[in-house]
């Protein structure tokens, strides 16, 4: 192998690694303090409440890319669902869920760590 190749090859190996990352994965803190998780569900994303009293139900299920995603969001007390749109920037995370288009209402969540 040439000093060449192997410059590629750490080359590529590095961009398909940063290009690779899913910003919006990971667990994060929400408003009222308790934790929840983002990962990959399928081709797309899912999230679990992971502490407090609705731990273990799914409460999102999102698909996008880089730092937008839109999908839906389910307020467990209720059960009801809203169109929602998740947009991270660095270690925050805005959720916005809409019953109607006017009818919004949003939250911001902190990373806790990545997964």
């Amino acid at each position: 192998m040439t000093i060449r190749s192997v410059f590629v090859t750490i080359f590529i190996l590095t961009a398909s690694g940063a290009s690779g990352a899913d910003t919006v994965v990971g667990t994060w803190k929400t408003e009222t303090g308790e934790t929840s998780v983002i990962d990959h569900c399928g081709a797309n994303y899912c999230i679990v409440a992971k502490s407090g009293r609705y731990a273990g139900q799914q409460i999102g299920f999102f698909s996008g890319r880089a730092d937008t995603y839109t999908g839906r969001l389910t307020d467990p007390r209720t059960k009801t669902t809203y169109s929602g749109r998740l947009t991270v920037s660095g270690n925050s995370l805005k959720l916005r869920g809409c019953a109607t288009s006017v009818l919004c209402k949003t939250q911001t969540w902190t990373r806790l760590k990545l997964r």
